[in-house]
């Protein structure tokens, strides 16, 4: 196996472990003062407008990180087109999400511009490298 092909599943599984983070601090963890207010920026009394969002949204993360883990699983199990396809996709769709959340914060939706420009870099940056690593294999 080529070092390329290495660094995408690292960085395919990374992703996938950032988004079972993000999955936990938004469906189970978004009530706790660390959570809401120092990861995500909100007031104590703006959690309940948000709480059904961050729940919904926790788990779409957590399905995301699913296809990931699948996909390598099955890419190194041999079922190459299969687990190819699934990390290359969602690779592509939660590196453009990353891109997406550092629109967003550039045009003031969500904090000040530049507080949230970590969560777009965590997001897109991993996926990025795995699709970049994609090229060489």
């Amino acid at each position: 196996m080529s070092a390329a092909l290495w660094i995408v599943w690292i960085f395919a599984l990374l992703t996938a472990a950032i988004h079972v983070m993000v999955f936990v601090w938004e469906a189970l963890l978004i009530q706790r003062p660390a959570i809401h207010r120092k990861i995500f920026g909100l007031h104590a009394e703006d959690v309940p407008a948000v709480r059904l969002w961050a729940f919904g949204v926790g788990f779409y993360n957590l399905f995301l990180a699913c296809g990931l883990i699948i996909g390598v699983v099955s890419w190194w199990n041999g079922q190459e087109t299969v687990g190819r396809t699934l990390v290359t996709y969602l690779c592509w769709i939660l590196f453009l999400a990353g891109i997406v959340l550092l629109i967003a914060d550039r045009i003031g939706l969500y904090r000040e511009r530049g507080k949230g420009i970590m969560g777009g870099i965590s997001q897109a940056t991993p996926p990025l490298v795995a699709l970049v690593a994609m090229l060489f294999i």
